[in-house]
C-alpha cells in the first residue's frame, strides 16, 4: 500500500461511515433501526452509537449462521486482518470453493451494518464484537479455540519461557516478547510443525485430538504424566492457572488444518418438500377449513353472547373455563387457547370493565359478522400473521413461575410475527402444492438466525425438547395456519400467499390433470429457492394483501344454503354453511350434535322449549319446517313440538322469592309429592299457587329438572319472553402487537435522518478560522472554532460584524445556536440578510433558507479556505 492509500484509509468507524455514500448509510441504518432513535447529531455519534453494546448485540442476533460465523473467524484474527487471512481462517488450507464463493457476502454484510469496517487488506471488527465473540475462560467462543500464545504466556516466568524454547530447538532470546514471537511463529509454521509433531507419542496426539475443536481447557494433575509433560515441556499445552492447561489458538489451527470452525455452513440447509398435491385440492382444502375456522369463532362467541367466563384477578381465563370452552368447541384446550386469543386479538372479544369482569363479544363482533366470509377470514388471518400474542405458551410459566392464562398478560413475544411470517414465505418458496418437512424449515430458521436459539429458551415449555422459542413458534405456526385454512394439507394455498404479499405461483400443465394424489407422492429433495427477506410491509402493504387474499378465496367459498334436510330421528342434516337467518333460528331450535362437511342438528324437548322460550309460537316453528326443508317434515318431530307447546305456560312462575300458579291444581299435587323438588322449599299457599324459598331463575331450573316445563310471568302476569339479551362491552380496541425493537424506518424517515447526520457533521468537521481571541490565554472570546464539539463563543458585536460581512462575501460561516426549548446545536449558514436583530440565511445542515434572532447566536466563526 502507497502512502497515499495508507493516509486515506479510515482510521475509526466515523471516518469509514464518513465516505460511505446516501445509499449505503439508508442499507446501514434499516438493517439496524435503533441506530436512529433518537437520529443522531452527527457521523462520530452514530458510530459510537453502532459500537454500544446493546446496539452490536442486536445486529449480532440477526445475523445468519455463516456471516455469524465470519464474525467469529475475525475475532480470532490478527486485528486488523486482510482478507486473505479470513478466506485461510473460513475455508482452511484446502480452501473450500463453497465458503469462498460465500465469503464476500457474509464480508459486505458485516461491512454493511457497521460491525466491520477498513478496507480488505486491513479489516477490523468492532472492538464491542471482538469483545462479545473473542474466546476467554468466562465465554469460550464459538469456534472452540482459545487464546493466543502472547495471550497465554502473559504470567510466565522469562525463564519458563526459555526452557519451551529449548524444548523446540528454537533459539535462546534475550527478552520475553521475541522469545514469544519464535514460538507463535513455529506453531504457525505448517512445515515445521508437522516435524514437531511426528516426534511426539501417540498419547500426546491423542490428547491434543481432544482438544483440537474445543473446549480448549483442560486439567492436569500437579505430576503429571509422561505424554503430558511432553506436551507441556513444548508449550503445546499452557498453563492458565494451578491444575489448568489450554491449547493454545495457533496450535488448534495447525491441527484443524487452519480452519476456525468445525463446520462452516456458507450455503442455508434447503426447505425439503414432504409431499405433493394439487393446487386445486390445496386451495379446497384450505378454504374448507377456513369456513370451519369462521364458524368456531362465531360458536365461541354465541357461547359467550350473553357474558363469557369471569376475568381472573391477574387477568385472563382460569383453567376451569378454559376447560369448558374447549369443551364447547369441542377441541383440545391448546387450540381453544388459539380460538380464544384470535378472537380477542381481532377485537372482537374483550372484558367489559364492569364490577363483577367478565369476557363478552365487542361491538365490532357484530360488525364482523355483516362482513362476507371471505372478507371476515381476511380479517382473522390478517390478526394472526401480525399479532405478538402467542397462544401456544399458554399453560407454560413466567419468570416468576406463574402459569401463563388465555387472554392474561405476558403472553406477548416479540418474535412472533417475523417467524410467521418468514415460515410461510419458505413455504411459498416450495414448488405450488408441496408441503414441506417440519424439521427442514426449523432448521433453515435456525441457519437464519442461529443466536436467535439458545438466547430464547422458555422455561415450563412442557415440551420436553427443550427447543428455543423461534423453532416452537414456527411449529405452532404450521399448525395454526392448517386451523386458520391459511394452509391445505400442510401446503400454502392461493389466499395464504397472497397474505404475505407473495407473487402467485403460475400452475402448471401437469397439475391441471386429474391424477392420483397420496402420501406417496414424494418431490425429489433439493434446494427451493426461498423468499428473501425484506422490510415489514407498511399498514396499507397490509390491508392490500388481505383484500387479495379475501378476493381469491371468496369463489372457494360455497354459497350459503337455504334449506336442511328433516330426519325421521328427529335430526337435520346442513350439507353446508347456512344462511345467516337460518342458521340463527336452527341454533335456537336445535342442538348441534356434530360438525364436519355436514353440520347435523338434534331436536330435543329442551331445544324445542328454547324457541318457544324465545317467543315463537308453535305454528311460527312448523311454518319455519316446513320453508326451509326439502324433505317432509317427519311426524315425530311435529308431535314433539306440539307436546312441548301444549305443556309449555301451563305453570306460571314469579318473583314473591318465588312462587308457582297454575290452573289444574293436581299438576301442583304432583310437584308437592315429587321428592326432587323438596330443595325448593315449596309450600302451598292456594288451591292453585305454590310459594318456594328458591328465586325464580334457581325455580324455573328445578322445575324443568324434573320433567315440567313452566314459563316465567312478569309482575302483571303475562308471559315473559325469555329471548337472551346479547352482552356487549363498551367500544374496546384490539391489542396492539408489542414491536421488537424500534419499528423499521420508511423511505422518508431514512433521508430526513441521512440529510440530517450529513448536515451534523458537515458543521462539526468544517475547517474554521481561529477568532480574534485565539491567541489569548483568557478572556476576549477565545477561540472562535473551538475545538471538541463546543459551540463558538464571540460577542455580539463580534457575531454582528462577522455576519454583515459574510453577506457582502457570500462566504459560509459556523455558528452555535440555542432554540427556545435550550437545545444547541451546531450549524453551517450563508448569511443572505442581516437587520431588525434577525440573520436570514441558507442553512446548509437543513438544506433551506431560515431566519434565526441573533441573541439565539452563541458565536460565529469562519470556515477555513480549503472548507469545501
Amino acid at each position: 500500500m502507497s502512502t497515499e492509500e495508507k493516509s486515506a484509509a479510515p482510521r475509526s468507524l466515523a471516518e469509514a461511515l464518513r465516505v460511505r455514500d446516501d445509499v449505503s448509510l439508508a442499507a446501514l441504518l434499516r438493517s439496524r433501526p435503533d441506530l436512529i432513535t433518537p437520529v443522531p447529531t452527527e457521523l462520530t455519534q452514530l458510530a459510537t452509537r453502532a459500537g454500544t453494546r446493546a446496539s452490536v448485540v442486536r445486529a449480532l442476533e440477526r445475523l445468519d449462521r455463516f456471516a455469524l460465523q465470519t464474525a467469529e473467524a475475525l475475532a480470532v484474527a490478527p486485528d486488523p486482518a486482510s482478507y486473505g487471512e479470513l478466506l485461510a481462517l473460513m475455508g482452511g488450507d484446502e480452501q473450500d470453493p463453497a465458503v469462498a464463493a460465500a465469503l464476500p457476502r457474509a464480508a459486505a454484510l458485516l461491512r454493511e451494518q457497521a460491525l466491520v469496517w477498513g478496507a480488505d487488506d486491513r479489516l477490523r471488527l468492532v472492538r464491542t464484537a471482538r469483545e462479545l465473540l473473542a474466546p476467554s475462560p468466562q465465554h469460550p467462543s464459538p469456534t472452540g479455540l482459545g487464546p493466543t500464545v502472547r495471550e497465554a504466556t502473559a504470567g510466565m516466568s522469562p525463564g519458563r519461557i526459555q526452557e519451551i524454547l529449548a524444548a523446540v530447538r528454537l533459539p535462546s532470546t534475550h527478552d520475553s516478547v521475541s522469545a514469544v514471537s519464535a514460538l507463535a511463529a513455529l506453531f504457525a509454521d505448517r512445515r515445521r510443525m508437522a516435524a514437531l509433531l511426528a516426534g511426539l507419542p501417540e498419547e500426546s496426539r491423542e490428547v491434543l485430538d481432544r482438544l483440537v475443536w474445543g473446549p480448549p481447557y483442560g486439567q492436569v494433575t500437579h505430576d503429571p504424566a509422561a505424554h503430558l509433560r511432553a506436551l507441556l515441556d513444548r508449550g503445546l499445552l499452557l498453563p492458565t492457572a494451578p491444575g489448568t492447561v489450554v491449547l493454545p489458538r495457533e496450535v488448534a489451527l495447525h491441527l484443524r488444518a487452519g480452519r476456525a470452525h468445525r463446520a462452516p455452513e456458507p450455503v442455508p440447509p434447503p426447505v425439503e418438500a414432504a409431499a405433493t398435491h394439487r393446487p386445486q385440492v390445496v386451495d379446497a382444502t384450505a378454504a374448507g377449513q377456513a369456513l370451519a375456522a369462521l364458524a368456531t369463532v362465531e360458536e365461541l362467541l354465541k357461547e359467550w353472547d350473553e357474558g363469557g367466563p369471569s376475568v381472573l384477578r391477574a387477568g385472563g381465563l382460569s383453567v376451569r373455563d378454559l376447560k369448558r370452552t374447549a369443551v364447547a368447541l369441542d377441541v383440545p384446550e391448546p387450540v381453544a387457547a388459539f380460538w380464544v386469543e384470535l378472537a380477542y386479538g381481532a377485537g372482537l372479544i374483550a372484558s367489559d370493565g364492569e364490577a363483577e369482569e367478565r369476557y363478552a363479544a365487542t361491538p365490532a363482533y357484530d360488525e364482523w359478522r355483516e362482513l362476507p366470509p371471505a372478507e371476515r377470514w381476511a380479517r382473522l388471518a390478517g390478526t394472526w400473521l401480525t399479532a405478538t400474542r402467542t397462544p401456544g405458551v399458554v399453560g407454560g410459566r413466567d419468570a416468576k413461575d406463574r402459569t401463563l392464562s388465555a387472554l392474561g398478560p405476558n403472553l406477548d413475544r416479540s418474535a412472533a410475527p417475523e417467524v410467521r411470517h418468514r415460515v410461510l414465505a419458505l413455504l411459498a418458496g416450495l414448488p405450488e402444492g408441496a408441503s414441506p418437512v417440519e424439521e427442514s424449515v426449523l432448521a433453515r430458521l435456525r441457519w437464519e438466525r442461529p443466536l436467535r436459539g439458545p438466547q430464547q429458551r422458555e422455561a415450563g415449555s412442557g415440551d420436553g425438547r427443550g427447543e428455543d422459542l423461534r423453532s416452537r413458534i414456527a411449529r405452532w405456526t404450521l399448525s395454526e395456519a392448517e386451523l386458520l385454512g391459511v394452509t391445505g394439507r400442510g401446503a400454502l394455498a392461493a389466499p395464504g400467499r397472497a397474505l404475505i404479499g407473495a407473487p402467485e405461483a403460475p400452475r402448471r400443465a401437469a397439475e391441471e390433470k386429474e391424477e392420483p394424489e397420496g402420501p406417496g407422492d414424494k418431490l425429489p429433495v433439493h434446494h427451493h429457492r426461498a423468499l428473501t427477506a425484506t422490510a415489514p410491509p407498511t399498514s396499507a402493504e397490509r390491508a392490500a394483501a388481505t383484500a387479495t387474499a379475501a378476493r381469491l378465496l371468496a369463489p372457494l367459498f360455497p354459497e350459503p344454503l337455504d334449506h336442511v334436510l328433516l330426519q325421521a330421528d328427529l335430526t337435520a342434516v346442513a350439507p353446508g354453511p347456512l344462511e345467516r337467518g337460518l342458521a340463527d333460528v336452527l341454533g335456537v331450535l336445535a342442538d348441534v350434535e356434530s360438525k364436519g362437511g355436514a353440520t347435523v342438528y338434534r331436536f330435543t324437548p329442551g331445544s324445542v322449549r328454547r324457541a318457544l322460550d324465545a317467543g315463537r309460537s308453535a305454528a311460527d316453528l312448523h311454518a319455519f319446517l316446513a320453508r326451509h326443508s326439502r324433505t317432509p317434515v317427519p311426524q315425530p318431530l311435529t308431535y314433539l313440538i306440539d307436546d312441548v307447546a301444549r305443556r309449555h305456560g301451563r305453570l306460571r312462575v314469579g318473583a314473591a322469592s318465588a312462587y308457582v300458579r297454575c290452573d289444574d291444581d293436581a299438576t301442583l299435587d304432583e310437584i308437592l309429592a315429587d321428592k326432587r323438588a323438596a330443595a325448593l322449599g315449596l309450600r302451598r299457599l292456594a288451591p292453585t299457587v305454590l310459594a318456594a324459598q328458591a328465586d325464580p331463575a334457581a325455580l324455573l331450573d328445578g322445575l324443568r329438572a324434573i320433567g315440567f316445563a313452566p314459563a316465567a310471568e312478569s309482575a302483571a302476569g303475562d308471559v315473559l319472553i325469555a329471548r337472551a339479551d346479547s352482552h356487549r362491552t363498551p367500544p374496546r380496541a384490539a391489542p396492539e402487537p408489542v414491536p421488537d425493537g424500534p419499528p423499521a424506518p420508511d423511505d422518508t424517515l431514512l433521508a430526513a435522518a441521512i440529510r440530517a447526520v450529513r448536515a451534523g457533521d458537515l458543521a462539526s468537521t468544517a475547517p474554521r478560522k481561529p477568532g480574534p481571541g485565539s491567541e489569548a490565554s483568557d478572556g476576549g472570546g477565545g477561540e472562535a472554532g473551538a475545538p471538541g464539539g463546543a459551540l463558538p463563543r464571540t460577542s455580539a458585536a463580534e457575531t454582528l460584524a462577522t455576519m454583515q460581512a459574510a453577506v457582502l462575501t457570500g462566504e459560509a460561516l459556523w455558528i452555535g445556536y440555542v432554540n427556545a426549548e435550550g437545545a444547541a446545536s451546531q450549524r453551517v449558514i450563508a448569511p443572505i440578510r442581516v437587520e431588525g436583530g434577525f440573520v436570514t440565511a441558507y442553512d446548509h445542515t437543513a438544506d433551506e433558507v431560515r431566519t434565526y434572532p441573533l441573541h439565539r447566536v452563541t458565536g460565529v466563526a469562519e470556515l477555513a479556505d480549503d472548507a469545501g
